[in-house]
């Protein structure tokens, strides 16, 4: 029996990773055709980088039972290391112009500076976990929050300037249009914009699944079932609690620089709480405890407030009739309507602890028994 449920779930995670494949052929192809400024891919990049973070964030609360509020203190971290180490020599002194140039005056490639921008808001992790990670629910949540707040006002201090240039934004770094190719001339032949931050948070999310699948995984499960009973069983919770804190801040860290990448600038002002918010409430209505669920709402969370609901914020008149309501903010509040409505009906999330081959293992047994 064990074999045929190890044949069925090879097959099952067989089908999950045709279907992704299968999906990034699509956008790489849908890029080649497609202007470069259609919302598609503006959805897609965002949706992309916030995928990796809601992620990030779920192994935290939906996988370990964490309840932390600072991931807009380590996006800003991961964000302004990569900024400021990949800042071409020669722009550095437009960017610095307040400051002499900075006092950085030596450029990474951009994977060395994502993976040193996840590294720098692992540290800042394991320095707050240390006397954070003792307090509990809500008193760890507010912990967390003020240290983003904390974060976002030391960046800004003009005692820094020289390194995060105070107040005042980073540009002109590598951003994701720099992954196209092009030819002598500098026209792009391929685009790569949109495929390449896809692949990158791809891969994170798959490293993050592989540990929730580890032995390692399973420990901080059973540290959020029960933290009794998982340290009875020889689970050393502080040292779990502090690696899992300090893997998801890893993650963000690189959110952080691919949010940087996304945005094509970076200042310390725009990584207010309400980022928080939004990425907690894309695992809330994902699901708990689904990585799939939070890839998927990510997606969806772009899409309407980026996309779908922006007419809303736009006077309509038909004929001589002006449609009554329809105005700058309007979005929001129809966003917000449709996110209770979410919540009230889905109470878990669009897939609960679900997971995309679990979808197949369902539709492959409604098609046995209907057989039968």
């Amino acid at each position: 029996m064990s074999n045929s449920v190890k044949k069925g779930l090879s097959k099952e995670h067989l089908l999950s990773a045709l279907v992704v494949f299968l999906f990034y052929a699509a956008v790489f192809i849908a890029e080649q055709f497609i202007p470069a400024t259609s919302m598609v891919f503006t959805v897609l990049k965002k949706g992309a980088t916030y995928a990796l973070i809601a992620v990030s964030m779920n192994l935290l609360n939906g996988f370990t039972g964490i309840f932390s509020l600072g991931q807009a203190g380590f996006m800003l971290i991961g964000a302004y290391v990569y900024a400021i180490f990949t800042i071409p020599i020669d722009q550095r002194a437009i960017v610095y112009q307040y400051y002499d140039g900075g006092v950085v005056q030596f450029v990474m490639p951009f994977f060395v500076a994502m993976i040193l921008a996840g590294l720098v808001a692992a540290f800042f992790a394991f320095l707050i976990g240390l006397p954070v990670l003792r307090l509990k629910s809500d008193y760890l949540a507010v912990a967390t929050l003020g240290f983003a707040e904390i974060i976002r006002a030391i960046f800004q201090w003009d005692k820094l300037g020289p390194v995060t240039n105070g107040s005042n934004m980073l540009r002109l770094f590598p951003t994701f249009n720099d992954f196209n190719i092009k030819n002598a001339n500098g026209e792009v032949v391929v685009y790569l914009s949109t495929l390449i931050p896809m692949i990158i948070s791809g891969i994170c999310i798959a490293l993050i699944v592989l540990l929730i699948n580890s032995t390692f995984g399973r420990a901080l499960r059973a540290i959020k079932d029960d933290e009794v009973a998982a340290e009875a069983m020889g689970i050393h919770l502080a040292s779990h609690k502090q690696l899992a804190f300090c893997i998801s801040s890893f993650f963000t860290g690189i959110g952080g620089a691919m949010l940087a990448m996304y945005q094509t600038t970076v200042q310390a002002k725009s990584f207010t709480t309400a980022m928080t918010y939004e990425i907690l409430l894309i695992v809330v209505i994902g699901g708990i405890g689904s990585v799939t669920g939070s890839c998927f709402s990510s997606f969806l969370f772009v899409a309407c407030s980026e996309w779908w609901l922006r007419f809303l914020d736009q006077k309509q008149v038909i004929g001589n009739f002006e449609v009554p309501l329809l105005r700058n903010g309007f979005r929001l509040v129809v966003f917000s309507i449709i996110i209770m409505i979410v919540v009230l009906f889905f109470r878990r999330g669009i897939m609960g602890t679900r997971e995309l081959p679990d979808l197949f293992r369902k539709r492959s047994k409604g098609r046995k028994e209907a057989q039968k």
